[in-house]
């Protein structure tokens, strides 16, 4: 056996260890005993050697194995572990009676005591204690054996006439006994263990429900918990208090009160929260039930601490329960109101003293005030109550006046297992009044920081605010009959969470998607300074108030437009909060750069049209790659920026997904948008089909926003061989007109609009159309936008579309320096500080080097876009996802196939998402090597991806000038229907409610906001929540941290919120563990060290070589292309027919069905779902019938 000394200051010194601890403890004049022993662990063992130590004992501990790390252990001056490892199970192994009295024995344990629960409450065990010439510090065996069984009990109390509940007159063994006593009493009745307590063994049986099913339950739990199944039955009272008695007896015979304690609020008879005094009991029953108390203790001589209970039901009529004949747990809010030590009380009674020594007769016991304690659990209120185990990461507890705390294994580094009570520390709670006491606990309470389990404390929170408990009326089933309890504000638990991130982020790198490499700058960004016309630097502190919102907010969406049409310069519309990085960097812009700059922007571009800042791809890419919220993003910018116009992009029938919604679902994400900060909305329809464009139109209309209608524009208007022509343009903008719009929007996606053919389609509009306002917007990708731009500004556009310079040119919009320069002066003139838009671009050239780690590889304008018109939003992304499809190398063959494509789709119009149709089609060509002959021919032996099946099925709308035949039918193979209308007009409308409590139910709480979002993108906005769950909101973190490790070492700061901030640093990561495949990575936080454990993913790495499909044999059915297998059709012996879909393929945003290219049966299915795949894999073979 192995012993433990209780002080590292001690440990060096053997022979005076012992004196030098006496010296340090105070010596008792009571007191000539010299060791006790605690036969128990957990939190009581550590309350009774702090009493012991008062008292100058020398104290031991008892460990069972799985318990060798526990606190209590390192608490004791010595610790023994029981039996070697294996001989018990860890319960069994403080239920070992001999072997620890051998113990004690072994080590001149003088003292034993048992603490609660274990063996507590067994005479055997006192028996023995004493018979080895030690003392039992607690009653007597005989009365142990005659209060611990609880019908004894009961037969004590009718014999000194104390009220007791109806019940079977002794022990029941028999399903036929319980039988009779319900038929004689009726229901409701409760089966009681005979022996022990804790709620086990209990069952309380209705009206309608079995009595046998019951019984056998009951006794059944209670021989498996207590080595005995006899049980009692009695009637059951509804809604009692369950009122106990706190005593003290010495050995002359003397009996004292404590006075009392209301435990009603239990759980499966349980105690959760105890009060002591009880509130509002009337003081002649609280004075008879203390007399009764006192009066059955005197009658079997009881000796040492003991609780009497009763039950005190609505009429306040008190029945007696059982007499428990040791410490409670609760006896910590009795020693607050009374200022009595019980431990010492008991172990001072053990030693022989009388309760008159120790100063304890009934005329000197009195309460002061108000103690609540509460006991905090690693349990999931959540989930029943279900016990968590794990390794506790954080703990950092409550403190200050009144608060008490006794702990056991509540601290860092601790590892909670099954085999033992869920508890982690008592917290209780001392006031004058009860509100002081209740108060004072939910203090403390929110104080707890307790990371790496699930604990109650935020049940406990709730419980403590609820109305009734508030009252002090609570009764015994009160959680039970309280559902509302359990909707609970749980833990943010943001820094640990956040801690997650970045330490998988120190062991894998980023994960963000489309990231190559890091940053090339990780320095501080310089904010810019901006001066007025006298050189003194502005204030932006604040934002901004004025501003071409005002005119909105004051008079609305006409007033507004017509504001705009009258205004003497052209206004600009700036792109870089969305359209520009979306263009440049893959919509990667965090939430946060947007933040740091938006009061700058405020002064800065007071005179702007708008700023494009959400919808379009921004809204998906915010949640799918950079785990954000884009209505926090937008809620925060709308706070910071008040005066300018904030304009979305709104895809018409399709909100802001790829394919068209039920109505009332765009009705409701617009309503929403508008709420949050949106103010002009864009929209358009992909294929320009009005049908699918009069709904969002009308949906914009109803929130109240203003509507910028929006033409799209394709190709060379000047190209006599075009379809899309000036007259098509003009009949399109009266076609718009008639909607109602307010302003019409001229949307160039791919930047084609040369400026000839602006000057003359905006010189055409605006001579038919003088009143209506004109916005237009372009893509630079040509090296042509600044002069298209002013050409449309010369020929009478109201606003035209800029970037800042730093995220100008190629893909993205125009310069706004260049634009500002070339219309200095003019009659169109945009009004801007020329300085001020300098100096906030001073700010975005650092951006753009800290988001390099996304830029697609441009280096200058590509006036091929002319032929490919590939839209500039577009392109980049087009290049990342051949990169990913492996594709990459053959860039110039994805453009050349990007204009073969969008001729065999009948030349349509292109921005998302039917740009992405031919961008996907163009991806399948090249993979395939197919030309566009080869498509033609083989259209009805093809497993097209996904888009271009809806897009020829008329999920997408009605192209201009219809789909192109025979390829449509050929495609489609008569599996897909031919729609001829708008396909939102046959949808049933969404569940609203029904999908807001479905998203209540799984995240546990929901939004407007998030139902809009769950609408737009079901999958997505589910991942993004469950990545939240894990790591919290990201969106604090700065860029550079959330896209690269920082430096040992390294300090820096996250600010959570206003006031909360977070001075963190990376200490180490630790080595790989062969076991778990994981490493601990340290930081410091706030001071504080922290651990969290990471998944080292390239541990975990297999080099999987998949077969390749045998062009040769018919059977073999390959991957068409890399990606992802996200579903399996079918399994092996599966009958399919020709065209039968087999799996479902995934590469970046592009899913395709793979389907059977004959008739049979599936004789090997050699991939799963998850599992990755490179282009001709295999992924089933296919015999034929």
């Amino acid at each position: 056996m192995s012993s433990y000394q209780d002080s590292d200051v001690f440990e060096e010194v053997e022979s005076s260890t012992s004196r030098t601890i006496q010296r340090v403890r105070a010596n008792s004049t009571i007191m000539h005993l010299k060791k006790i022993l605690v036969a128990n662990r957990g939190e009581i063992p550590i309350r009774i050697f702090r009493t012991a130590h008062e008292l100058s004992l020398q104290t031991v501990a008892i460990y069972s194995h799985e318990d060798r790390l526990s606190m209590h252990r390192q608490k004791a001056d010595e610790a023994y572990v029981i039996g070697t490892r294996g001989q018990y199970t860890p319960v069994q192994a403080y239920l070992q009676i001999d072997e620890i009295i051998k113990i004690a024995i072994a080590h001149d344990v003088n003292m034993i005591h048992p603490g609660y629960g274990f063996l507590s409450e067994n005479a055997e065990f006192a028996r023995k204690v004493e018979k080895a010439g030690m003392i039992f510090i607690g009653p007597t065996p005989e009365v142990i054996d005659a209060l611990g069984d609880k019908v004894s009990a009961r037969r004590l109390a009718i014999k000194n006439n104390v009220p007791v509940i109806p019940g079977t007159p002794g022990p029941v063994s028999e399903v036929s006994q319980a039988e009779e006593f319900v038929a004689h009493y009726g229901y409701p009745v409760i089966i009681k263990a005979a022996f022990g307590g804790g709620g086990r063994g209990m069952r309380v049986v209705r009206k309608g429900e079995s009595i046998s099913d019951a019984f056998m339950r009951a006794t059944s739990e209670a021989k498996s918990a207590f080595g005995n199944g006899t049980v009692f039955i009695e009637r059951f009272l509804d809604k009692p208090k369950h009122i106990e008695v706190q005593l003290l007896g010495d050995n002359n015979g003397n009996v004292v009160h404590l006075y009392e304690r209301d435990c009603s609020v239990q759980r499966r008879h349980q105690k959760v929260v105890e009060i002591a005094p009880a509130k509002d009991l009337p003081a002649e029953v609280r004075q008879a039930i203390l007399d009764d108390a006192v009066r059955l203790a005197k009658s079997v001589n009881y000796r040492n601490a003991g609780t009497a209970e009763f039950l005190v039901d609505q009429q306040n009529r008190y029945y007696f329960i059982e007499i428990n004949p040791r410490i409670q747990v609760e006896h910590t809010i009795t020693e607050e109101i009374t200022g009595i030590d019980i431990v010492a009380a008991q172990i001072q009674i053990a030693a022989g003293a009388s309760l008159e020594q120790l100063g304890l007769t009934q005329d000197r016991i009195s309460t002061r005030g108000f103690a609540i304690q509460c006991r905090i659990t690693t349990e999931d209120a959540s989930k029943g109550f279900q016990p968590d185990t794990g390794k506790i990461e954080v703990y950092r507890s409550a403190g200050g006046n009144g608060v008490r705390l006794d702990g056991g294994n509540g601290f860092a580094g601790a590892i909670i297992t099954p085999h033992y009570d869920s508890m982690l520390v008592k917290c209780t709670c001392h006031g004058s009044t009860y509100e002081i006491a209740r108060r004072k606990m939910l203090r403390s309470l929110i104080e707890f920081r307790i990371r790496g389990v699930k604990t109650n404390i935020a049940f406990l929170a709730s419980l403590l605010t609820h109305e009734v408990f508030i009252s002090g009326n609570c009764w015994t089933t009160f959680i039970d009959d309280t559902p509302e309890l359990f909707a609970l504000m749980t833990s943010q638990n943001r820094a640990q969470k956040l801690l997650a991130y970045l330490g998988d982020v120190a062991v894998n790198g980023s994960s963000i998607k489309g990231q190559v490499g890091e940053p090339k700058f990780k320095g501080e960004i310089i904010m810019p300074v901006l001066r007025d016309a006298n050189g003194k630097a502005i204030d932006v502190s604040s934002p901004c108030q004025k501003g071409w919102r005002n005119i909105l907010l004051r008079e609305g969406p006409v007033a507004f437009a017509k504001a705009i049409r009258q205004n003497k310069g052209t206004l600009i519309m700036d792109t870089t909060w969305r359209d520009a990085h979306q263009s440049l960097l893959a919509t990667r812009v965090r939430t946060i750069d947007l933040v740091n700059i938006a009061k700058h922007t405020s002064y800065a571009y007071a005179n702007a049209y708008s700023l494009e800042c959400w919808g379009g791809a921004t809204f998906d890419v915010a949640m799918r790659f950079l785990y954000e919220d884009p209505w926090d993003r937008l809620r925060k910018l709308r706070k910071l920026v008040p005066n300018i116009p904030f304009q979305m992009l709104l895809r018409g029938a399709n909100g802001v997904a790829y394919s068209s919604l039920p109505d009332n679902a765009i009705f409701h994400f617009c309503e929403q948008a508008k709420r949050n900060g949106v103010d002009v909305f864009r929209v358009f329809d992909a294929l320009n089909d009005v049908d699918q464009l009069a709904v969002g139109i009308e949906a914009v209309k109803k929130a109240g926003g203003v509507v910028e209608a929006a033409i799209c524009y394709s190709g060379d208007m000047l190209n006599p061989n075009k379809k899309y022509n000036l007259q098509y343009y003009l009949d399109l903008t009266d076609k718009v007109v008639t909607l109602g719009t307010h302003i019409l929007g001229i949307k160039d996606m791919a930047g084609v609009l040369r400026p000839q053919a602006a000057t003359m389609l905006i010189g055409a509009i605006r001579q038919k159309y003088p009143d209506l306002p004109i916005h237009v917007h372009t893509h630079d990708s040509a090296g042509t936008g600044v002069a298209s731009m002013a050409a449309c500004a010369w020929a009478g556009a109201d606003a035209v579309d800029v970037a800042t310079d730093s995220l100008s040119g190629m893909t993205s919009q125009p310069s706004v320096g260049a634009l500002l320069a070339t219309l200095e002066g003019t009659q169109c003139d945009p009004g801007l500080n020329v300085d001020h838009v300098r100096a906030i671009d001073g700010y975005w050239g650092q951006l753009r080097l800290l988001y390099s780690c996304f830029e697609a590889g441009l280096t200058g304008p590509d006036p091929e876009v002319y032929v490919h018109e590939i839209p500039g939003g577009q392109l980049t992304n087009l290049i990342f996802q051949a990169s990913q499809l492996g594709l990459g190398a053959q860039w110039a063959e994805t453009k050349k196939a990007y204009t073969h494509a969008n001729q065999l789709l009948g030349d349509i119009v292109k921005v998302t998402p039917t740009s992405k149709v031919v961008g996907d089609l163009a991806q399948f060509m090249v993979s395939n090597k197919f030309s566009y002959q080869d498509v033609i021919d083989k259209a009805a032996t093809l497993d097209f991806p996904a888009s271009v099946l809806d897009f020829f099925e008329g999920l997408m709308g009605q192209p201009y000038g219809g789909f192109p035949e025979p390829l449509r039918t050929n495609a489609l193979r008569g599996q897909r229907r031919k729609l001829t209308e708008r396909p939102g007009k046959s949808l049933p409308p969404v569940d609203l409610v029904g999908i807001k409590k479905q998203i209540e139910k799984k995240f546990g709480s929901a939004t407007e906001c998030d139902v809009a979002s769950y609408n737009m993108y079901p999958k997505v906005f589910e991942e993004y929540k469950a990545f939240c769950e894990k790591y919290g909101d990201l969106s604090v973190l700065p860029t550079k941290y959330f896209l690269s490790r920082p430096e040992i070492g390294e300090e820096f700061h996250v600010e959570l919120e206003k006031g909360k901030l977070l001075i963190l640093r990376l200490l180490a990561v630790g080595p790989l563990s062969e076991q778990t495949g994981q490493r601990e990575v340290f930081f410091e936080m706030n001071g504080e060290v922290r651990q969290v454990t990471v998944d080292d993913k390239k541990a975990a790495v297999e080099n999987v070589r998949r077969r390749k499909a045998d062009p040769s044999d018919s059977s073999h059915v390959g991957a068409p292309m890399s990606g992802v297998v996200v579903e399996i059709r079918v399994h092996e012996g599966t009958d399919v027919k020709k065209g039968d879909p087999v799996a479902v393929l995934s590469a970046m945003k592009m899913e395709m069905v793979i389907s059977a290219p004959h008739s049979g049966k599936v004789g090997e299915l050699v991939v799963r779902e998850g599992d990755s795949v490179d282009g001709l894999d295999l992924i089933c073979r296919i015999v034929k019938s």
